[in-house]
């Protein structure tokens, strides 16, 4: 018997806690899904196989490889449950795991800051869950996590609500904003089809069609009867029927994917601090964030939404990021699109303030910040369309077709970066509202900031050659929290500068020097950089 055998409801911690194993029904779903995802390819392989053997020949290979891939999936996963075992004492959560490679780790009860509970349609059948248990801290080889998958869901709540138990016990007794603060209204669906993720979604459509096409080995009579559909239709009109198929399959796949993740949507104050959120359809997930890491929210506004008055709503909050980035980041968003007036309500739920910061007027920047992006949209439109259209006036090859491609380039880029610049100077702004500073800037996704003044840990200063010549500076706040810097950009140089001093004083005080009345005697006023 090894160590970590001989540990199993023996080895207790200091305060008596005991090793416990992982759902022994874990096998069961690795065996299904394995199963799955090889009913999955079989088709596929029997198809392939078919063609260089008779066809009982083909499917019987296939079905031995398939029970020998669910057989060794089953194996490996029971071997991973035997050889997984994990404890919650008064100082530590621990998970010891791994047979070849053994791994032991551990987590101070103190550092832990989320505990998520997730699980997907097999796992909701079957009451289990899997825990992600993290620390808000950014590391490699998730050394911040400890990951149990799966357990029971009432296995699953008891650890949330023991490993959390110190947010309680730390936090103000102020319940007036515990509760409820937002829940799922169905009519906030019909600002999906306005996403970015529709033509994702469209192409996706389309190049799966062809895919499976190629499987039945029918890709080329598919590609044959779709040309003659089109045949004595201009390329301008087929051009737009496809256009208009694949978006409406992106709409299609927009719709689902909405309802998907945010069916039964719940934003909650739980007592003693702890926001959480739950949602999905199919896969469930729980995700709380400790309000003593929350610095802050951010206002999205995709270009689509903006257009319809809508925004959503992600939580600035610091490791929350650095958690989940690579496999749910998403897990920061607090709030879908929804109305704006929506939105500010509920951050300022969130962040316990009568008003939305968000909300708040703020500061538009000089008319140089504007000319700067209507240069760059002339840039981006004339150099394009004259590498384009000089092969053709030289004599290069497709001289019939380049000068009309670059002419047609110049009719869509023009206006267009136009538009999206003068979008891009009209969302420019910032400002300080209570114990928050407020910047808002882009177009295609316009983010309006609310940090923390006391979360931001220092100041970066940015001035190019051209913003010199133009008399404006980019300010870029540091912070340990959400994407750890939030710029604001092209701002007046000395507009900026007493922003900065003012939002949070003493930072740059050491760089900046006061503005002298008399010789003899110097005032208090800002003029910049020493």
């Amino acid at each position: 018997m090894t160590a970590l055998d001989e540990g199993v409801g023996q080895d207790t911690a200091p305060d008596g806690a005991e090793w416990r194993r992982l759902d022994r029904r874990t096998v069961l779903v690795t065996a299904a899904v394995v199963t799955g995802v090889t009913a999955g390819g079989a088709l596929p392989a029997v198809l392939g196989l078919a063609a260089s053997m008779p066809l009982w020949q083909a499917v019987g290979w296939v079905l031995a490889g398939g029970a020998l891939l669910v057989a060794g999936g089953s194996a490996a996963d029971y071997v991973r449950w035997r050889r997984t075992r994990y404890r919650v004492g008064a100082e530590r959560a621990e998970l010891h795991s791994g047979l070849l490679l053994v791994k032991r780790r551990s987590l101070a009860r103190e550092r832990i800051r989320s505990v998520d509970l997730t699980a997907h349609p097999l796992l909701r059948v079957l009451g289990l869950v899997q825990v992600r248990i993290g620390t808000g801290e950014s590391t490699t080889g998730g050394d911040s996590t400890l990951e149990l998958d799966p357990v029971t869901r009432a296995e699953g709540e008891r650890l949330r609500r023991e490993l959390l138990a110190h947010t309680v016990r730390s936090a103000a007794a102020d319940h007036r904003h515990d509760g409820t603060l937002a829940t799922l209204d169905p009519r906030w669906i019909r600002y999906a089809p306005v996403s970015f993720v529709v033509p994702l979604l469209g192409a996706a459509a389309a190049g799966g069609l062809m895919q499976v096409s190629e499987w039945f080995g029918v890709q080329a009579e598919v590609v044959e009867w779709a040309g003659r559909r089109f045949r004595d239709t201009p390329i301008a009109w087929t051009l737009g029927v496809l256009v208009l198929l694949a978006t409406l399959a992106g709409t299609v796949g927009a719709l689902g994917l909405w309802i998907e993740m945010w069916w039964n949507h719940r934003l909650e104050r739980e007592p003693g601090g702890t926001l959480r959120v739950r949602r999905g359809l199919f896969t469930t997930r729980s995700i709380s964030i400790e309000e003593r890491r929350l610095r802050g929210v951010e206002l999205v506004e995709p270009l689509g939404v903006r257009m319809l008055r809508a925004a959503r709503v992600d939580a600035v909050a610091t490791g929350l990021a650095h958690d989940d980035e690579d496999r749910h980041a998403e897990h920061r968003t607090l709030l879908p699109p929804v109305p704006r007036a929506v939105a500010d309500r509920v951050a300022a739920q969130v962040l316990k303030e009568p008003e939305a910061p968000t909300g708040r007027p703020l500061t538009a920047h000089p008319r140089a910040a504007r000319t700067r992006r209507l240069r760059r949209a002339l840039w981006g439109a004339l150099v394009p369309a004259a590498v384009l259209g000089l092969p053709g006036v030289l004599g290069g090859p497709l001289t019939d077709v380049l000068p009309y491609a670059a002419a047609g380039w110049l009719l869509v880029a023009l206006p267009g970066g136009v538009l999206l610049a003068l979008d891009a100077y009209r969302g420019l702004g910032h400002g300080i509202s209570g114990a928050y500073l407020v910047t808002r800037s882009g177009t295609l996704r316009r983010g309006t900031v609310a940090l923390q003044r006391d979360g931001v840990i220092g100041w970066t200063v940015r001035q190019t050659y051209f913003q010199r010549r133009a008399g404006l500076l980019t300010l870029t706040a540091t912070t340990a929290a959400g994407d750890g810097a939030y710029a604001v950009i092209d701002a007046d140089e000395s507009e900026g500068l007493a922003f900065a001093a003012e939002a949070v004083p003493g930072v740059l005080a050491p760089f900046l020097e006061p503005v002298p009345t008399t010789k003899a005697r110097p005032t208090d006023g800002w003029t910049g950089p020493s």
